[in-house]
């Protein structure tokens, strides 16, 4: 006795047609790679160096208002030092000599006696002009004070 047995075919998937056989080709994907990562590192090199160069502008401006708050502080009122009065700075000098300091190291400033009268306030603003990312420079400011008090 045989028995019979029903055999199930299985009916294809269906599915949406197959892309053309030029879009499914992989030819030109590595240079697509290659081009992109390319970018990116050209980006990233580009941030690297103008970053670093608006670092150090920022240190210049820093030092250079560092120094010439020092510069300024430095201003002792000869007069009453060898009189034996005392050793006071003479505030009209101390603006003075920061000045002359901004105006020999090349940048512009501003230099201002603070509110208690006992420090010497520089501030020095400078451009940096960046290698590779346009639009005009940008601006980078260093601050530096120095005590006119002398304390001994």
């Amino acid at each position: 006795m045989t028995t019979a047995r029903t055999v199930c075919r299985r009916q294809p998937p269906r599915h949406t047609p197959r892309p053309p056989a030029w879009w499914r080709r992989d030819d030109g994907s590595l240079t697509l790679f290659v081009l992109v990562t390319i970018t990116a590192l050209f980006a990233v090199a580009a941030l690297v160096v103008d970053g670093g160069g608006k670092l150090r502008a920022r240190a210049h401006a820093q030092g250079v208002a560092h120094e010439a708050a020092r510069a300024g502080g430095q201003a002792v009122d000869a007069g009453k030092a060898i009189s034996g009065d005392g050793i006071t700075v003479d505030r009209n000098a101390a603006v003075a000599a920061a000045r002359a300091y901004l105006s020999s190291a090349g940048v512009s400033g501003t230099v201002q006696v603070g509110e208690n009268g006992a420090t010497l306030d520089v501030t020095v603003s400078e451009t940096y002009d960046p290698v590779f990312w346009g639009g005009g420079g940008w601006t980078v400011t260093g601050k530096g004070s120095a005590d006119m008090v002398y304390r001994g």
